[in-house]
Formats: C-alpha cells, sequence, structure tokens
C-alpha cells in the first residue's frame, strides 16, 4: 500500500509518496490572498493523478485558512476549470499581481 501525503512547508505544498518527495505546488502569500505560481510531479509519479491530489489539498487548506486563491500556474488554472468547489473564493491573475511577483523574484534572484 502507497502512503500518500500532503503537507504545507513554508511556501508550498509537498506531495510525499512514502515519505519520499513526490511533488510540490509552490505559493506565496500577499495579504489574504495565496498565489499559486508553480506546480510540478516528478517524472516517476507523472500520470497517476497525483497532481491532483496535490492541488485539491492545498486548495482545501487555503479555503480553511480564508485565503483567496490565484491561479497563476497552468495546472492549478486547469484544476479550478475542472473542478468549480473553489470559484466563490478565487481571484482573477490581474498586471498588479504579476508585477508583485515578478518583483518578489526578482529579489530573490
Amino acid at each position: 500500500m502507497t502512503d500518500t501525503e500532503v503537507l504545507r512547508k513554508d511556501n508550498r505544498y509537498e506531495l510525499r509518496i512514502d515519505g519520499k518527495l513526490a511533488g510540490l505546488a509552490a505559493f506565496l502569500d500577499r495579504g489574504e490572498q495565496r498565489v499559486f505560481h508553480h506546480t510540478e510531479v516528478n517524472n516517476a509519479y507523472r500520470g497517476q493523478g497525483l497532481s491532483t491530489v496535490l492541488i485539491e489539498q492545498a486548495l482545501a487548506d487555503t479555503k480553511a485558512q480564508d485565503r483567496r486563491i490565484v491561479a497563476v500556474c497552468p495546472a492549478v488554472t486547469a484544476f479550478l476549470g475542472k473542478h468549480g468547489g473553489f470559484a466563490d473564493m478565487t481571484d482573477p491573475v490581474t498586471d498588479e499581481t504579476m508585477d508583485w511577483l515578478e518583483e518578489k523574484f526578482a529579489k530573490k534572484g
């Protein structure tokens, strides 16, 4: 049996399979918004629907924290398009959000 868990750590949610890092959904918080900017699942675990598990649990945790979702990441955007349960807590991606995100990454680099 495979042990699958999603844990929030720093600015990302980690998908762990039997204790090994299998994927992540990275975010930055901006006020009441949680801006999801990158999601990936390691090659060895692709094609098993694990990105759906990861994103669904990350968004559920975001909802439990009363934060709003901003989906810059295409995988999160696709998930939201297929699953309507988060529509009431999703904000659009704006030029201001993208400028803010670009500034955050420029400071790290």
